[in-house]
């Protein structure tokens, strides 16, 4: 068990106050500690938590809906797959996620190709369904209502029909080298970033936005609210899978149609998903008098990161998602967990109101149709019908379990190098922090958050949350 400093025997109403607190390693994760006692202060602190001036709002914790990952949890017992959905999502149980993402159409992690509209030409939609997700989708989405009833939900196409492409197919690259994949793509059909494999014409643009309303309708009579989307998933990226690459003025075009019919049912519109390092073309849709307007908030990915804090800067009122967790190898090993702590407090401490992991659940080995392997919250295994929670899914449980709605990022700050945390306060007044030990050995440190100070001595290699209570 860790040590800490004994509780001050000056202060009555600190002694009587706690911190609890857990912390995950490599080899035993989610292990609740000893509480902490309150202290004085001896000599420089390590860390200094800004309690005065609070930052970004966090508007929540999520992952996404993915075909893949449904029928993995098909493979379990009924008591199995209920009590991982009530894990994710149930408030208070274990990760809390309350905002979440899911695919218009197919995405790379969907079964295999699919639109809601796939007969050429059909300007008015009157073959428009959603039966498709009605076996994997929908069922998943409603059965993590079951357990988080105010579940929040936003959504991007990762391609159009084929029929709006000019390249008529549903990705716009071959398949790796060796991948045995085959996605019929021809040479003429190859897409490349800086153009756009969408029609755009007025009447592919116009239907195309309709497309999005009939999707937030359908699923509307499913009892499934969508309350933002995104126009495209990466689009910068021709892809082995359903993609679609778009110029910035290509973009524009469509948001100034998509925004009013969006709007026209209480839905936002974010630009994104953004995974290039490139403000300048945010800022080329944000400046579109047409489009503009439009944009509520814009979304990052992958090396989207590189131009997040740009694009805060300039514009501190937007909203700013991070909107995809990079995805591993499949592997979800220990190294890999140590990566997604760098890109969460990379994003969060660059304005990110909102993170959301990537696949929920898939079998093992998490590899694709398309032939992609990935890491995953939970991972089934198909023989023995059994599931494990992997290093991913606690280190979300760190952030997500003890995040209340409205929580707000608190900045920190060190003189001596002690930066690996981060630090929010919850409405409640009390104040979370989770940090990281990368040292092969014990780290003790000094923490002042506003008249308090505690003195964890967190494990080697290690992952620690503590919560500090109202004071």
């Amino acid at each position: 068990m860790t040590s800490s400093s004994p509780a001050s025997s000056e202060g009555n109403t600190a002694a009587a106050r706690s911190v609890a607190w857990v912390v995950t390693t490599q080899d035993a994760p989610w292990q609740e500690q000893e509480p902490l006692g309150f202290g004085r202060l001896a000599g420089m602190p390590n860390v200094m938590v800004d309690v005065a001036n609070p930052q970004q709002t966090v508007d929540g914790i999520g992952g996404c809906f993915n075909e893949l990952g449904w029928t993995a949890l098909g493979l379990l017992s009924e008591e199995d797959r209920e009590g991982i959905l009530s894990d994710l999502f149930t408030p208070g149980a274990g990760l809390n996620l309350s905002l979440c993402r899911m695919p218009v159409g197919a995405n790379d992690f969907s079964t295999d190709w699919y639109s809601y509209d796939e007969v050429d030409g059909d300007f008015d939609l009157e073959h428009f369904s959603i039966d498709h997700d009605r076996a994997t989708l929908v069922p998943f989405i409603q059965a993590a209502q079951r357990y988080q009833g105010d579940l929040r939900l936003w959504a991007s196409p990762w391609s159009p029909p084929t029929w709006m492409k000019t390249n008529g197919h549903y990705a716009a690259a071959r398949p790796w080298a060796g991948s045995d994949v085959d996605n019929g793509i021809r040479d003429d059909q190859l897409g490349s970033e800086g153009t756009d494999l969408f029609i755009l014409e007025d009447r592919y643009l116009e239907t195309y936005a309709r497309y999005f309303a009939r999707f937030v309708e359908a699923y509307g009579e499913e009892g499934i609210r969508v309350e933002m989307v995104m126009p495209q998933n990466e689009f910068n990226s021709a892809q082995v899978f359903p993609s679609c690459v778009w110029t910035a003025e290509g973009l524009a075009r469509f948001i100034a149609v998509l925004g009013p019919e969006m709007d026209r049912l209480g839905v936002r519109v974010f630009l994104g998903t953004q995974e290039r390092p490139h403000d300048a073309q945010i800022e080329t849709v944000l400046q579109d008098p047409s489009a503009g307007p439009w944009v509520a908030g814009v979304g990052f990915q992958w090396a989207g990161k590189g131009a997040i804090a740009a694009v805060h800067h300039d514009h501190p009122d937007l909203a700013l998602y991070q909107t995809e967790q990079e995805c591993g190898d499949g592997r979800n090993d220990w190294r890999f967990v140590r990566h997604t702590w760098g890109l969460m407090r990379h994003f969060f401490t660059r304005g990110a109101q909102a993170y959301t992991y990537w696949n929920l659940a898939l079998t093992e080995g998490g590899v694709s149709r398309w032939g992609w392997a990935q890491n995953s919250l939970v991972v089934v295994d198909p023989e023995a019908r059994t599931f494990r929670y992997t290093h991913e899914y606690f280190l979300m449980r760190h952030l997500g379990h003890f995040l209340q709605p409205g929580a707000q990022r608190l900045a920190t700050m060190s003189w001596t190098g002690h930066e690996n945390l981060l630090a929010f306060r919850n409405p409640d007044g009390g104040v979370v922090l989770v940090m990281q030990n990368d040292l092969g050995e014990p780290l003790p440190v000094q923490i002042v958050v506003g008249d308090d100070v505690i003195t964890p001595t967190l494990p080697a290699d290690s992952f620690a949350t503590l919560v500090i209570p109202p004071a």
